[in-house]
C-alpha cells in the first residue's frame, strides 16, 4: 500500500496560513511536581527556589513551588508547535520574552497567539518568517509571561 495518497494529520500551518492577525488558542498543560524536578536535573536549574522548599518558606518572597520561566516557555512553545509547526516550522529565529506573574506547580497554562509579522523570504520565495505574540495565561485568567518568537516557515508556493 502506498501511504503517499493517505491524508496525514497533525500537519502544521504553512506561511500562507499564518496572515498578520490570525489568532489561536492552545491546548492547556498541568504543571506537577514531578515536572519540575525532571526539569530542574535535565536543564541544570539547581537554583534553592526550585529545589529547597524550606529556602522559600523562610527567604524567598515569593511562597509556593514555583514553576522556571524557562520551564513555562519550554512547554508552552511544545504545545504552540506541535500543533502549528510539524513538517512546516524550519527553524527558531529569535524572540523577546517578559514574566509578568509567578506560576505554581498546580497551575494550568495556555497561550493566545496572535500572528503579528509575516514576511515572505526574498531569496527563498518558499519560506517566510513568521513572529508570533505569545501570551500565557493561568486557569484563573492571569497573564504569567509574553513572548513573541520569529520562526522561519515553509510555504505552500513560492510565490
Amino acid at each position: 500500500m502506498n501511504s503517499d495518497d493517505i491524508e496525514m494529520v497533525g500537519h502544521g500551518f504553512f506561511f500562507e496560513e499564518l496572515p498578520v492577525g490570525r489568532r489561536f488558542k492552545t491546548l492547556g498543560r498541568t504543571f506537577y511536581e514531578a515536572d519540575l524536578m525532571a526539569f530542574v536535573h535535565c536543564t541544570g536549574y539547581g537554583e534553592v527556589l526550585f529545589t529547597d522548599s524550606e529556602f522559600v518558606k523562610t527567604h524567598s518572597d515569593i511562597k509556593g513551588r514555583l514553576v522556571p520561566a524557562a520551564m513555562i516557555f519550554s512547554f508552552i512553545d511544545g504545545l504552540v508547535l506541535n500543533y502549528t509547526g510539524q513538517h512546516t516550522g524550519f527553524a527558531f529565529l529569535d524572540c523577546e520574552l517578559k514574566v509578568h506573574a509567578p506560576t505554581f506547580v498546580g497551575d494550568t497554562v495556555h497561550a493566545v497567539c496572535e500572528v503579528i509579522e509575516a514576511k515572505r523570504s526574498r531569496s527563498k520565495p518558499e519560506r517566510g518568517v513568521v513572529r508570533t505574540r505569545n501570551d500565557v495565561y493561568k486557569q484563573d485568567g492571569t497573564l504569567v509571561m509574553t513572548y513573541t518568537p520569529a520562526r522561519w516557515m515553509k510555504a505552500r508556493t513560492a510565490g
